[in-house]
């Protein structure tokens, strides 16, 4: 079995985002959600991972992640994507394109 941990990247009081590794590779990103009874997750992980791969993220989430805080298995929903990481945008990122954009039209 591969070692998986996770990166907390940000925290609310209801939700909470993680960075995925594999050694020192990233692997993926989990996003998890509280409601009253139960989790309910997002993992997004990189198209190389095996089904068997996937199935031991999930289980060292419920190990590393869910056991900590004593919420059984039985109550989270994940929903998996597969795929390749396509970039991060933030405003900052689209403020630098128009600006770009702007400078090349003035030519």
């Amino acid at each position: 079995m591969a070692d998986y941990y996770f990166e907390r990247e940000c925290r609310t009081p209801s939700s909470e985002a993680y960075n995925i590794y594999e050694d020192e590779n990233s692997v993926g990103r989990l996003d998890l959600h509280f409601t009253g009874d139960l989790v309910h997750a997002t993992l997004c992980v990189n198209e190389s991972l095996t089904r068997e791969a996937i199935e031991e993220v999930i289980q060292a989430i419920d190990d590393d992640l869910l056991d900590a805080v004593g919420i059984p298995q039985d109550d989270l929903i994940i929903h998996v994507f597969q795929g390749r990481d396509a970039g991060l945008y933030s405003n900052d990122s689209f403020e630098e394109e128009e600006e770009d954009h702007d400078e090349h039209e003035g030519m």
